[in-house]
């Protein structure tokens, strides 16, 4: 495996820009027509995909499965509960969906959350998306690797260790490329709680592999998870997506809408330009005439006779460097002039013999 990822139309590497998932969720709340509004929002807003979740309650949790989110913005106190609200999708509406998405040109996603979701959704997505709730679950990252697709794999709340088993789990199964992505399952995450500097702790544990980020922070004007994210050099970024934030529940309270989004890919195109193309440090083609002008060149600084040797009272370094560059300085003292020279005169290497 190595550091690049086909994912939809795009092949990814440590330098591309980012491949950017709206994670639409169950934000349609049951409403068709809404979840392809929502469609339509993250292509309007420069998303790469829309996502979805896939899911039923009673494959999902336990009835008696408690809540780990702030209740002060989703009251519900039981998984099953609320996962019961937003489980009303088939095969039928995915189906629509993903329709609608290759309509609208925008890549479709839905994660998976069951062995019966795995099936139908494998014939109408580009790669699968693993939540970080399944890391350890070692029969359903078979089944998924198993499809030969590629993955992206969420990592909130996970041991070093645990990510380990899984990237192994996933490629004895088949499974030939794999992104990571940093999380953290608080929701919503405060700016404080993000630690993003754990996206360059799995760069350094998975040298072969992509890394990118999901985002549970609250959207702010500059979007600087996400933004500091990139920077990290992430290259997948998720974040919920919603067309209104100040709906109550479930994952509109820190979601992004279309406007965040659409303020946050033209930033990205500024600060990807910015970055370029490549991290080797060397003299870029529009540096040139920088490069040969406004470096230094060993000029006289008197007139010089023909067969006089130069020692320093005769020299000094100014521009243009288009001269014999001050690099060799010491090559110069010791020579004799070939010729009769001006004082200003810009020496090279022909107005010279050999040092004595």
């Amino acid at each position: 495996m190595t550091a690049s990822v086909t994912l939809g139309k795009r092949r990814l590497t440590p330098d591309s820009r980012p491949y950017v998932i709206a994670e639409i969720g169950v934000n349609h709340e049951g409403s068709l027509d809404q979840a392809k509004r929502l469609i339509e929002l993250a292509k309007e807003g420069g998303a790469d995909a829309a996502k979805f979740q896939s899911y039923k309650a009673e494959t999902l949790a336990s009835k008696h499965s408690p809540f780990y989110w702030d209740i002060s913005k989703e009251p519900t106190r039981s998984q099953f509960e609320l996962f019961k609200k937003y489980d009303r999708f088939g095969p039928d509406e995915y189906r629509a969906l993903a329709r609608h998405c290759e309509q609208v040109g925008i890549d479709f996603l839905s994660t998976a959350f069951d062995d019966a979701a795995v099936e139908f959704l494998d014939d109408l997505m580009p790669f699968h998306k693993i939540a970080s709730a399944d890391l350890t679950n070692v029969p359903f990252l078979r089944k998924i690797a198993a499809k030969g697709k590629p993955v992206v794999l969420s990592t909130g709340a996970s041991t070093l260790g645990e990510i380990d088993m899984a990237v192994q789990t996933l490629r004895a199964a088949g499974c030939r490329e794999l992104v990571l992505l940093h999380c953290v399952l608080n929701y919503p995450t405060p700016n404080a709680q993000a630690h993003l500097r754990m996206i360059k702790g799995l760069q350094r544990a998975y040298p072969e592999l992509l890394i990118g980020y999901s985002d549970h922070t609250l959207p702010d004007e500059a979007m600087y998870p996400l933004m500091s994210a990139h920077l990290l050099g992430a290259v997948v970024l998720e974040k919920h997506f919603t067309h209104d934030k100040t709906l109550p529940g479930n994952d509109h309270y820190h979601a992004m809408d279309v406007h965040d989004l659409r303020r946050f890919m033209t930033a990205l195109d500024t600060v990807h330009d910015l970055l370029g193309e490549s991290d080797h440090k060397q003299p870029t083609p529009t540096e040139g005439p920088a490069r040969a002008n406004a470096r230094r060149s060993i000029v006289l600084t008197r007139d010089v006779a023909a067969g006089e040797r130069l020692t320093e009272a005769h020299l000094t370094y100014k521009r243009p460097g288009t001269g014999i560059s001050p690099l060799h300085w010491d090559d110069v003292l010791g020579r004799p002039a070939l010729r009769a020279l001006e004082s200003d005169h810009v020496l090279q290497w022909a107005d010279l013999g050999q040092g004595g």
